[in-house]
């Protein structure tokens, strides 16, 4: 029967190390700055200088962003036609990651100790004297290193450091746009405006709506045929923030006397820019009178105000007034009366009358 050695692994390594020498470590080989002060004065001047070509890219870097022209176009031999703004942006932010990158490769391979340690292992919780002996070894590497010594070296690279992280930060910061203005509070609804379904342009009777139908809906002159003639990026504005859905729902349902009040028999019509981050909130589920955002999956309760009642939105979807006119068609009987789209703090529209604090 054949039996199992607990033992073998213990003999086994005993005997390879009986059988290998333990070949050591090379001899250490003095580099030409560890033996010559001048050159290793030459490679810490060396050093500075990278780190200091750093510095002065991440400096060039925010002068260009903030003063230069972003639509400057100019030829480059080679590479042809191209924005001068984004190419001088890339240079000196690849200059100023060369120099950091550079200064520290030269000040690790001439200046910086290069000898090979072995550390033995040994239990946690070393004793004293084993603590004050790393701390020592610890001192002593922090002076071999020179820093103590060369306050130039570590003077440029903590400022090439420093600015560098400029070039990450301030495009990031800048580049958030400004605070949400008079525009936030404007759109082309306004009182009389006729409610046009999208894309087609026609306008809706409210004869014609029937229980449960859906409508998307823009304002007169911003779909159809007559917003040809307007300028594309007017277009575009106008797409993403007049942007409307319109519902009938059982008025007997309705549970807000605002919505009932700023409705007509029943249709309601809100803004279909999300108030999490401006998707386009577009998909109703007749049974439940719910409205998904399909991007993050905010829910919103069209018999209670269009409040949230899943998701990362915040704040109710913007209602619309809305009436009808002689001829029977649906209207905007006023503007939004908050502004549309993604959530910030000042929401209710100045000036507005009769319209109570968080009415809206």
């Amino acid at each position: 029967m054949a039996t199992h050695d607990n033992n073998a692994p213990a003999r086994l390594a005993e005997t390879a190390g009986d059988r290998f020498a333990n070949p050591g470590l090379p001899p250490h080989q003095p580099r030409h700055a560890d033996v010559d002060e001048k050159a290793a004065r030459r490679a810490a001047t060396q050093v500075v200088a990278l780190f200091t070509l750093s510095a002065l890219a991440s400096i060039a870097f925010l002068v260009i962003y903030f003063a230069m022209d972003p639509k400057l176009k100019g030829s480059l031999i080679g590479i042809g036609e191209l924005n001068l703004y984004h190419a001088a942006l890339g240079v000196t932010m690849g200059l100023s990651l060369l120099g950091i990158g550079l200064g520290a490769i030269h000040w690790a391979k001439t200046l910086m100790p290069d000898e090979e340690v072995v550390e033995l292992r040994h239990e946690q919780a070393s004793p004293v004297e084993d603590r004050d002996d790393v701390a020592r070894t610890l001192s002593h590497g922090f002076r071999s290193s020179q820093l103590n010594r060369r306050t130039a070296i570590l003077g440029s690279a903590a400022g090439a450091l420093g600015l560098f992280a400029l070039p990450l930060v301030v495009p990031v910061v800048a580049g958030l746009g400004p605070k949400p203005g008079r525009e936030m509070y404007t759109t082309n609804w306004k009182a009389g405006t006729r409610l046009m379904i999208d894309p087609s342009g026609a306008p809706i009777k409210a004869a014609d709506v029937t229980q449960g139908s859906v409508f998307h809906v823009m304002p007169d002159g911003y779909v159809g045929a007559a917003s040809h003639e307007l300028p594309p990026a007017e277009l575009l504005t106008s797409k993403a923030k007049d942007q409307i859905i319109l519902v009938k729902l059982d008025p007997a349902k309705i549970k807000s006397q605002k919505q009932r009040d700023w409705g007509y028999e029943g249709i309601v019509a809100y803004s279909k820019v999300c108030t999490h981050v401006g998707c386009p909130v577009a998909l109703y589920e007749q049974q439940t009178h719910h409205l998904l955002c399909p991007c993050h999956q905010s829910t919103f309760d069209m018999t209670d105000d269009c409040k949230v009642i899943f998701g990362p939105a915040k704040r109710p979807l913007p209602q619309l007034p809305i009436t009808v006119d002689d001829e029977g068609y649906i209207v905007a009987a006023d503007s939004f009366r908050e502004p549309v789209g993604t959530s910030f703090f000042e929401r209710d529209r100045p000036g507005m009358l009769g319209v109570k604090e968080g009415d809206a």
